[in-house]
């Protein structure tokens, strides 16, 4: 089995479009109401559709990348503010937080050989 995709909840699909945009996705659908995007390694899709009423999202989206430093100095430059600088966590990644204009949390990150197989893995169970 594969992950398709996952879709966040947004206020307003102009400025979030813009927001992924920004973040170097590529769009592959573009309605009112929803729109999809491919990441720029890889196979993964995710998707974001147009709500009209109140929401909290408290899911997290995260976007490995290897060069996390450079990535998020490059956003920085575009203006894009985050809450977190790339910090080292305690679980072997290193996460950079932000959010979209919709609130959705969003986390870059890198994790390398520890993202599949940290110290504590566990073994595979039956």
């Amino acid at each position: 089995m594969e992950l398709n995709q996952v879709t966040l909840p947004v206020k307003d699909m102009n400025e979030a479009v813009q927001f992924y945009l920004n973040l170097g996705f590529t769009q592959i659908v573009d309605t009112p109401h929803y729109a999809r995007f491919s990441c720029p390694d890889g196979n993964s899709t995710f998707s974001l559709s147009l709500e009209s009423d109140y929401f909290e999202n408290h899911s997290v989206i995260y976007f490995e990348h290897e060069n996390l430093d450079e990535l998020c100095q490059t956003l920085i430059d575009k203006g894009i503010s985050f809450e977190q600088p790339p910090t080292e966590q305690r679980y072997l990644w290193k996460e950079a937080i932000l959010h979209d204009p919709s609130g959705n949390k969003v986390k870059l990150y890198w994790a390398g050989e520890n993202r599949l197989n940290p110290p504590w893995k566990v073994e595979k169970r039956v």
